[in-house]
């Protein structure tokens, strides 16, 4: 007879019976990264490091653009339309315009925020639902819960998620949550940040800006030298040239401590003292070089090779190929995004307002990178070719499309085009010559 339950575990029975779970399984061998410390690193990265910024932005600014609708296929148009009413998207392949947006659910916010699982390594969302007029429960908000407002995570020993808690909140069980979770493995459900792997070489990168900018402020103008005027006539030997020397020597360390280049910099000496800029010996360090290493490195370790193209090396088809397999990539991460939405969204609507065995639509989206713009030459060969047919619609696009100005009917004019497919259809005609020779003989 098959097994119905589990043996094995997860996580060892006394982890969720001694209420470890506060801490939260967490596998991270660096200090500096463990949870709950680890969400304020990677805040800082996301934030303050322009390479950083930039991969994130590569990645999820496609997610976010890419079209996302409800695919109702196989299921009930009124179930099919009251999820998409409720999650703010469009029917797949329906022209219905949607519902005014004001105090409703946003699909493009939600999606927003549940992509800060990628930099934190989880998202978490508490479900709140509101009754409307016909009496079902549709979908008022899926309030983020911020990752630095956790305070713990309740895993059972089969792996699976039970609560979380914030700081100043109840637990939040797992029916009422909705969890995006990157890379989870095991019971690990504080997931694994994309940021993780460019944590060393951004780390390195730090110290390289620190000497950088050590470097310029320190040689950029050339090292102020003072040198103390000679010592006063009748001074020389007696018991006051140690003490005009050390005032000298104050006066001209004061100097030089305060020196600043600008456009209203100077500097007044005594007669017969010298102030003079030298410039470093030998090569300063270059710091450039590791820096362009470091954020290479940064880029890499989400498949973000192209982003270096132009500042490194690199031609065009290397670059195309990069692109590929980060598109790819990018691919995952919305196919991720819609099967937690798919199981934690869509069949929750569907389970609560019309029961477990209703079949539920699903969220979809276009495939990223799949849209191509649409030239004037590949229009013309698909209306020549038949594959779609001119109309007011496409008119109106094609406008906007190349900024051209809308179209007046009272001074429409035939285009040339159309006047010589006109007029090569009539030589045509069969028998009794063309209808122009008809028309000149009946003349």
């Amino acid at each position: 007879m098959p097994s119905t339950s589990e043996i094995g575990y997860q996580l060892p029975k006394w982890w969720t019976d001694t209420g470890l779970w506060w801490f939260a399984p967490d596998d991270e061998d660096n200090p500096d990264l463990r949870w709950p410390k680890s969400v304020g690193v990677f805040d800082r990265m996301r934030r303050e490091d322009a390479q950083i910024a930039s991969i994130l932005r590569a990645v999820t600014l496609p997610i976010r653009r890419t079209a996302w609708s409800i695919d109702g296929t196989g299921c009930d148009p009124v179930v099919t339309r009251f999820v998409a009413d409720a999650v703010g998207l469009p029917v797949k392949g329906d022209r219905t315009p949607p519902l005014r947006m004001g105090d409703r659910f946003s699909w493009s916010d939600h999606l927003r925020m549940a992509l800060t699982a990628l930099p934190f390594g989880h998202a978490f969302f508490e479900q709140v639902y509101r009754k409307t007029g016909d009496g079902l429960f549709t979908l008022h908000k899926l309030g983020w819960r911020p990752p630095r407002t956790i305070s713990g995570v309740n895993v059972d020993s089969d792996g699976g998620l039970v609560s979380i808690c914030q700081y100043e909140s109840e637990q939040i069980p797992v029916a009422n949550l909705v969890a995006y979770v990157n890379d989870r493995e095991g019971g690990n459900w504080l997931g694994q940040s994309i940021l993780r792997p460019a944590y060393g070489p951004w780390i390195l990168k730090q110290r390289a800006l620190q000497i950088q900018s050590t470097t310029l402020e320190r040689n950029g103008l050339g090292i102020p030298v003072y040198e103390s005027p000679p010592t006063p006539e009748g001074m020389a030997g007696s018991a006051r040239e140690d003490e005009w020397l050390d005032q000298q020597a104050k006066a001209g360390e004061d100097l030089v401590s305060n020196l600043r280049g600008g456009e209203n910099a100077g500097a007044s000496i005594p007669n017969g003292a010298k102030l003079s800029l030298l410039a470093p010996n030998g090569t300063l360090p270059d710091a450039n070089t590791p820096i362009s290493y470091y954020d290479e490195q940064i880029a890499r370790s989400v498949l973000a090779h192209f982003l270096n193209l132009g500042t490194q090396t690199g031609s065009w088809a290397l670059g195309t190929t990069f692109a590929d397999f980060f598109t790819m990539s990018l691919q995952t991460v919305a196919e991720w995004v819609a099967d937690v939405a798919n199981r934690h969204v869509i069949e929750d609507l569907v389970d609560i307002n019309f029961g477990t065995d209703v079949p539920a639509p699903r969220l979809v989206f276009e495939e990223i990178g799949s849209q191509q713009p649409a030239t004037a030459e590949a229009m013309q060969s698909l209306v020549q070719t038949g594959v779609i047919r001119p109309d007011d619609v496409l008119e109106t696009y094609v406008r906007e499309r190349y900024g051209l100005p809308p179209t007046d009917p009272g001074t429409t004019r035939e285009s040339v085009g159309v006047q010589q497919s006109v007029a090569g259809s009539s030589n045509n005609t069969p028998e009794g010559g063309s209808d122009g020779e008809k028309a000149s003989d009946e003349g």
